[in-house]
């Protein structure tokens, strides 16, 4: 059998990430930039007030602290304000939160700092020159870098793009991953399954890990075997697709059918992985652009292990994630657990923080069942045992990958 690490550095190797496309701002989020994005104007682009308040001279109320000083309010700059308006000494102007100041202001009482009259303020504190303002490109300068090649694109990007005047961005974009059933006995969760037979699980729940991962997902849905029909399907999605999940695809009969559909295709390595759940997979790269293409286990729980462990690695890959592995820490256990010989063991686990001392503690989830997912369901870490070891006892120390956090 492959070790794990083989079969992922051959996964990894097969990374390819999609060519940059240009996107509105408000569909960037969760990808990564690919361009230099330069201020072509500076942020803010002009002086405005910070607080809601008074524009004045700030040498007009230097001694406020001292003796409170009066000033006549000569009028009143809303935010929005586009005209223009000029101070003279000896004088104040109302202005709101992000007005611009008039000429010769260069500071902003706030309305806390004053008696609030409209007519004549009394300005009880003195105020430093640039006090309470926002100054003309203290954010970004023109010709700045806002936004760098490579910077993971989150809400603050996408409000500093706008907030420089982007509508839209060049990034690399998402893989678009398809996800194929197959089985004999799967019907779809709108029909009521007769005898034999039990709802697809895989597409759905392959097709939702795969869109949490990052991907552009297009759920297929269950596939008949037969070798000429899933041939032409498998080579339409090898057109439009930067990877291809099968679930499904490997053991048995359905194994020689599938096989049989993809041999012109591309190689396709189908030698058993050792871990568990999960050792029979198979992996290789189809179609003319040798699209990489996943044959998973039939078994919901082992498929979505597979998918975590293989699969995600690469998708997080193809977005261009310089690591794009799951978090993972040391953790005491709190239960003992067993694990099958040979092969590395990646078991359902619950993972806390110990309030006291901070330490992780993990608790195994259900057996070693194959094809329970009721206790994945519940998980949020997988916890990650060596080939060699078979047991591994109550408060020894275990390596836990995380899963998807919930809110």
């Amino acid at each position: 059998m492959r070790s794990v690490d083989e079969q992922l550095a051959r996964v990894i190797a097969a990374a390819v990430r999609p060519a940059p496309v240009r996107v509105a701002i408000s569909e960037s989020q969760g990808l990564l930039c690919a361009e230099e994005v330069v201020a072509e104007r500076a942020l803010p682009g002009f002086d405005q007030a910070a607080v809601d308040g008074y524009a004045v001279r700030s040498v007009d109320v230097s001694g406020a602290n001292a003796s409170p000083v009066q000033l006549p309010v000569v009028g009143e700059i809303p935010a929005g304000s586009r005209q223009p308006r000029r101070l003279q000494p000896g004088q104040a102007v109302r202005i709101a939160t992000g007005a611009p100041l008039p000429t010769l202001a260069d500071a902003v009482v706030p309305l806390g700092y004053t008696d609030g009259h409209q007519a004549k303020v009394t300005v009880n504190r003195s105020v430093p020159s640039a006090g309470f303002v926002r100054r003309t490109g203290e954010d970004v300068q023109t010709g700045d870098v806002a936004v760098r090649r490579g910077a993971s694109i989150g809400a603050a990007q996408v409000g500093l793009l706008a907030a420089v005047g982007r509508n839209k961005v060049l990034v690399h974009p998402r893989p678009r991953v398809s996800v194929i059933s197959l089985g004999e006995e799967l019907v779809d969760v709108d029909r009521t399954p007769g005898q034999g037979q039990v709802y697809d699980v895989n597409s759905y729940a392959l097709a939702a890990a795969a869109r949490d991962a990052g991907a552009e997902v297009s759920r297929v849905g269950i596939m008949s075997a037969d070798p000429r029909r899933l041939r032409e399907v498998i080579e339409g999605r090898l057109l439009l697709s930067e990877i291809v999940v099968i679930a499904g695809g490997v053991g048995g009969t359905i194994g020689d059918e599938v096989k049989a559909a993809i041999t012109e295709l591309g190689d396709m390595d189908v030698s058993r992985v050792a871990m568990h759940p999960g050792s029979a997979q198979g992996f290789g790269r189809l179609g003319p652009d040798a699209v990489p293409t996943f044959l998973l286990p039939a078994n919901p729980m082992s498929a979505l292990v597979v998918f975590e462990v293989l699969v995600r690695p690469l998708i997080r890959a193809a977005l261009g994630k310089k690591n794009p592995y799951r978090r993972a820490v040391s953790a005491r256990l709190l239960s003992p657990l067993q694990s099958t010989k040979g092969r590395r063991g990646f078991l359902r686990g619950q993972l806390l923080r110990d309030a006291d001392n901070g330490e992780y503690l993990v608790q195994p989830l259900g057996t070693s069942g194959s094809h329970l997912l009721a206790s994945l369901a519940e998980a949020n870490c997988l916890i990650m045992v060596d080939e060699d070891v078979t047991e591994v006892s109550v408060g020894e120390e275990v390596l836990v990958s995380f899963l998807a956090q919930r809110g």
